[in-house]
C-alpha cells in the first residue's frame, strides 16, 4: 500500500518534470494554437477528474454520514471554490496573472495546489479503505493529472527560455512549479487521515478548487482570440480520456 501511495503521489510531479525537459530540444516558444490545444486538453482532464474521481465518490460516501448524501459534496465544493477565490483576491495581481517571468513560478505554483490536494485526498481515501475508491481509480487520477502536467511544464519553461533565461534555469523553474504538488498531496493525505469522517468534504473541496482553476484560468486562455475550436476539440479529448481512464481503471 505504501509503495502504491508513493508512486501515485510522484506521478504528477514526473509529468511536470518531463514537460519542462522539452526546453532542451524544442527551439522556439510554443505557438498560440498549440498553447490553446494543450490548455484545452488540461481543462478537459481536470473537469473529468473532478467529476468521476472526486465528486461522485464524495456523494457516495456522504450517505454514510447520516445526512443527504449530496450535502457533504455540495458544502466541500463551495469551500474549494471560495478558498481559491480568496487566494486570487488577496494575492498580488501580478502573481496571479504571471505576466512577468519572475512571478510566473508563483502564479503556477498557487494553481497547482488543488491538483496536489486532489491526488492526496484520493489516496487518503484509499489508505482508509473508503468505499468506491480503488487503487487503480486513484492511480488513474494521478495519471490524468500527470498527462495535463506535461504540457504545463513545457508552457512554463519554454517562454522563460525565449525571454533570455538559460535552458538549465528555465528547466529548474518548470520543475519547481510542480514541486508543490507532492507537498500538497502529502499534507492532504495526513490531514484527511486524521479526520476520516469528513473525507467526502475533502474530496469535494479538491474538486471545487480544480474546477475554479479551469473556469478562472484555463477556459479564458483557450477561448481568447481566433482558432478557438482547437481548444474546445482538445478539451473534449482530455475529458474523454480522463473519463475512460477513471471508469476503465476504477
Amino acid at each position: 500500500m505504501l509503495i502504491e501511495i508513493i508512486k501515485g503521489l510522484s506521478v504528477p510531479f514526473i509529468g511536470t518534470t518531463l514537460g519542462a525537459f522539452c526546453v532542451f530540444f524544442l527551439k522556439n516558444e510554443l505557438g498560440k494554437g498549440m498553447q490553446k490545444a494543450l490548455t484545452g486538453f488540461a481543462a478537459g482532464v481536470m473537469i473529468a477528474a473532478s467529476i468521476w474521481s472526486l465528486l461522485l465518490p464524495a456523494i457516495e460516501q456522504g450517505a454514510s454520514l447520516g445526512v443527504w448524501r449530496f450535502i457533504p459534496a455540495a458544502i466541500g465544493f463551495w469551500i474549494g471554490i471560495l478558498f481559491l477565490m480568496a487566494i486570487d483576491y488577496f494575492a498580488p495581481p501580478e502573481c496571479i496573472e504571471g505576466e512577468q517571468k519572475d512571478n510566473l513560478l508563483l502564479a503556477v505554483t498557487l494553481h497547482n495546489i488543488p491538483e496536489g490536494m486532489a491526488v492526496g485526498v484520493i489516496y487518503a481515501g484509499l489508505l482508509n479503505h473508503a468505499d468506491h475508491i480503488t487503487a487503480m481509480g486513484a492511480f488513474s487520477l494521478a495519471l490524468g493529472i500527470a498527462i495535463q502536467n506535461f504540457p504545463e511544464g513545457a508552457i512554463i519553461s519554454m517562454p522563460l527560455c525565449t525571454k533570455g533565461m538559460s535552458k538549465r534555469k528555465a528547466f529548474i523553474y518548470g520543475v519547481l512549479s510542480g514541486a508543490v504538488e507532492p507537498v500538497a498531496s502529502l499534507f492532504t493525505v495526513w490531514a484527511a487521515s486524521l479526520v476520516v469522517p469528513v473525507l467526502p468534504y475533502f474530496l469535494s473541496f479538491a474538486a471545487g478548487a480544480m474546477i475554479y482553476v479551469v473556469v478562472e484560468e484555463l477556459v479564458p486562455k483557450m477561448s481568447v482570440g481566433e482558432t478557438t475550436n482547437i481548444g474546445i476539440f482538445m478539451f473534449a479529448i482530455g475529458f474523454s480520456l480522463m473519463m475512460i481512464l477513471d471508469v476503465a481503471l476504477g
